[in-house]
């Protein structure tokens, strides 16, 4: 039995015959469009890493502010 993958059922909910047709490997008719969208979904996910990093650097600068403060507060205390 073969994996059907999400995309799969998506293709055949939108078109039936569509579907068939990448069923039986048929190039699609639209590949400007196709090579447009593959653009922008590799356009997204760099964008999508991008702001994973700038995340990341913002929970490590504000760990390192945290600390300052703390070490800040005690030497006064002190």
């Amino acid at each position: 039995m073969r994996t059907i993958r999400a995309s799969e059922i998506g293709a055949y909910i939108y078109c039936h015959r569509a579907w068939w047709y990448q069923q039986k490997g048929e190039p699609s008719a639209n590949q400007a469009e196709l090579a447009g969208g593959a653009a922008i979904h590799e356009k997204h996910g760099k964008a999508v890493v991008a702001t994973g990093c700038l995340r990341t650097l913002a929970v490590i600068i504000l760990l390192a502010a945290l600390a300052l403060a703390v070490y800040s507060l005690t030497i006064k205390l002190l």
